[in-house]
């Protein structure tokens, strides 16, 4: 195995190293991309209805559960970017390329099927809170939403689509906004956020399971490594393992722009988590299902303002998450069969890959329109991801440790240690839920 620390540090013959601080100034929002958009998706209005129930049901104590899953989070999320940077490949084709076909076959069937649900449910949560917001055919939302998804994914720009999903997690501020409009007891806030405080029974460990299957989820792995690789081909940079002596810059940038992406999920999940603690589960409110049901339960407590705050930032988050999930699904299945593949590709260039973005978007608004129980889609969403979470972490890991895959830019001690811890908590969480 090569060196643990980054070899791309070196300098270029002839140069001087630039310091942590001249690379920190250099990073501005301008260039914060794959990360911040893969950490605004995963606050999609599924996440908002899991971190609203724990708030509801058990107030501000599982808090802590954000603060301590972040660098968790970053590292697992910033070692799928390094994948695709370095190699020049999404995760999908790299294991085509290096490991055993059938291992990527069941990987991308089980991201599939959660996937089409977790877009169902997405979907239909941004109806019912339009619906809740103007009233009208929540089903009709729901084909129109889902239109409007496939159709800005499809026939935009990539380098201006880019943006316009940057621009969109400033959505999330909405729940920022709900929190201080909220009466938060900050004093014990603040206690549950820094002392983990832990209860060994079912409910409390189903929770447990729950929140960080949300926030570790198999989908971001797939859009994140696709997206570098979409901006090696945007700004026609060769793969970092082409040019592993001047690529520390980039590693940089790729490690700021997950841990703010991350950092910025995190921390609107607690707040989320906040809000609802400091409402419904004060006032005894502590059964929501989904984030529709938490907006509405929101209006007779804290009032019509917070409660429009809620339903809007479920319909924006929403906007943002929908693509990001069908589009993974897309890298998965085009990578699979070796397809052409990528929003920076016009539709007549990769036909399949835009028709998959199209058939698991429709796909996932056609559940709407079945008996199946939204709750319960939302429960097997979780299982299929939490069943495939771990084991994609354990490739992951291999892949970015393998000197044939990587080159000289395998992983460094800290993100070596602290990845496979990430994949030894998922790996019980998902037995966790299981078994409970």
């Amino acid at each position: 195995m090569t060196d643990l620390k980054d070899s791309a540090t070196a300098p270029v013959e002839g140069r001087t190293a630039p310091s942590a601080w001249q690379r920190l100034k250099t990073l501005t929002v301008s260039r914060l991309g794959p990360g911040l958009v893969t950490g605004a998706a995963d606050d999609d209005p599924s996440g908002i209805a899991t971190y609203s129930q724990v708030g509801a049901q058990f107030g501000y104590a599982f808090a802590w559960t954000l603060l301590f899953s972040f660098p968790l989070m970053a590292v697992i999320q910033a070692v799928s970017a390094r994948i695709g940077c370095v190699t020049g490949r999404g995760i999908a084709r790299n294991l085509r390329r290096h490991y055993s076909p059938w291992l990527l076959r069941v990987v991308i069937l089980l991201l599939l099927v959660a996937n089409v649900i977790n877009l169902g449910a997405d979907l239909g949560a941004m109806a019912a809170a339009l619906g809740l917001l103007i009233g009208g055919p929540e089903l009709l939302y729901v084909m129109l939403f889902a239109l409007v998804c496939v159709l800005l994914e499809t026939f935009m720009s990539y380098a201006r689509y880019a943006r316009v999903l940057k621009w969109a997690t400033l959505s999330l501020f909405a729940y920022v906004a709900v929190v201080f409009a909220a009466h938060v007891d900050w004093p014990l806030a603040l206690a549950n956020t820094f002392v983990p405080r832990i209860a060994f029974d079912g409910d409390h460990a189903m929770a447990l399971v729950a929140v960080l299957g949300t926030t570790i989820s198999p989908y971001l792995f797939f859009w994140q490594a696709g997206q570098e690789v979409e901006e090696l081909r945007r700004r026609q940079v060769k793969a970092l393992c082409i040019t592993p002596r001047s690529a520390g810059p980039e590693l940089f940038r790729i490690r700021m722009d997950t841990l703010v992406g991350m950092g910025f999920s995190n921390l609107v999940a607690l707040f989320i988590l906040l809000a609802t603690a400091a409402t419904l589960n004060a006032n005894g409110v502590t059964d929501i299902q989904t984030s529709a049901q938490a907006a509405e339960a929101l209006r007779p407590i804290a009032g019509p303002f917070t409660f429009v705050l809620f339903a809007t930032g479920i319909i924006a988050t929403g906007m943002l998450a929908v693509p990001v999930l069908a589009g993974s699904a897309a890298y998965g299945v085009s990578e699979l069969f070796d397809w052409p593949e990528g929003l920076g590709r016009r539709p007549r260039e990769a036909k399949a890959f835009y028709a998959i973005i199209a058939a698991a978007t429709l796909g996932g608004a056609a559940l709407n329109f079945t008996s199946l129980d939204p709750v319960k889609a939302l429960y097997w969403s979780a299982v299929v991801n939490g069943v495939l979470a771990a084991p994609l972490m354990a490739v992951m890991m291999v892949i970015a440790m393998n000197p044939r895959v990587m080159g000289r830019l395998t992983l460094p001690r800290p993100m070596l240690v602290i990845g496979w811890l990430a994949t030894a908590v998922m790996a019980a969480a998902s037995i966790g839920l299981l078994v409970l």
